[in-house]
């Protein structure tokens, strides 16, 4: 219980840090004031993802805190925005100092299990059947932009049948350097589009059967493409960023918010 007191206050001098920064508007201006402040709220929603702690009724069970479980799931849900206020904030910051070695990729975001697809209402509007390398999923795709040390630069939700070239286009126009990416990224007109001389270039790993010469170079910057990789293990097996659970839109997203922050933050 020591640790998990020590992690929540080192989260919430975080938090505090960025909601001052950015002078965001935590507290209720009208009615009665809430038992727990936004910074507090966004602080255990945080703390829940960076311990892979799957429900809020078990933190609401750890902390005990001042005010209603509905209300806490509620506010949860609400200041999921103000927390990717602060993801943005972090992006932004990371794409000014990040490596000139990026890596873009996309990975699967199942909202139920295969067999309750038919029957899930909660995501209908956003969801859809996808195929990943373990097979075929109900639910969205996110791509996601780090650069050689790991660290996030951009991200991407969209349905799991999108293009991933599309997606690509989109959430990197605003960056430089050389982009790693694997042969779901294979695209001449990508290539051509995406190119800026001295500025940007797109590495597609070939696939198997292509006849394709690379240099000795690109053979290293693709065996790299693996830390990507990392990334998406990590957020899935350590900060509970795949569930279930919500029965909310607006409890999904806040969900993987807080997910994608605790992981930045850590």
């Amino acid at each position: 219980m020591t640790t998990y007191i020590k992690l929540h206050s080192d989260i919430l001098a975080k938090v505090k840090f960025f909601s001052k920064q950015l002078q965001l508007k935590l507290n209720k201006s009208t009615g009665q004031p809430l038992a727990l402040s936004g910074e507090e709220t966004i602080s255990l929603a945080i703390f829940k993802q960076n311990v892979g702690i799957p429900t809020k009724r078990k933190i609401f069970e750890i902390f005990r805190p001042k005010e209603s479980y509905k209300t806490l799931c509620v506010q949860m849900n609400r200041f999921a925005l103000h927390a990717l206020i602060i993801l943005n904030l972090i992006l932004k910051w990371n794409q000014r100092n990040a490596h000139i070695v990026k890596h873009t990729d996309s990975t699967d975001v199942p909202v139920c299990l295969n067999k309750n697809a038919k029957h899930h209402q909660t995501m209908k509007d956003f969801a859809s059947w996808g195929h990943s390398g373990k097979g075929w999923y109900y639910g969205l795709k996110m791509s996601l932009t780090s650069d050689l040390n790991r660290n996030v630069l951009a991200i991407s939700f969209a349905s799991a049948n999108s293009d991933d070239r599309s997606t690509f286009r989109k959430m990197n126009k605003d960056l430089e350097g050389i982009f790693v990416a694997d042969a779901g990224y294979i695209s001449k007109d990508l290539e051509q589009e995406f190119y800026i001389e001295n500025q940007r270039i797109l590495f597609a790993k070939p696939r198997a059967n292509m006849k394709k010469i690379i240099t000795a170079f690109q053979y290293h910057l693709y065996n790299t493409r693996m830390l990507i990789e990392l990334n998406f293990r990590n957020l899935k097996m350590l900060y509970a960023f795949i569930t279930s659970l919500p029965r909310s839109i607006d409890g999904y997203f806040a969900n993987y918010i807080y997910s994608i922050l605790a992981f930045v933050l850590r």
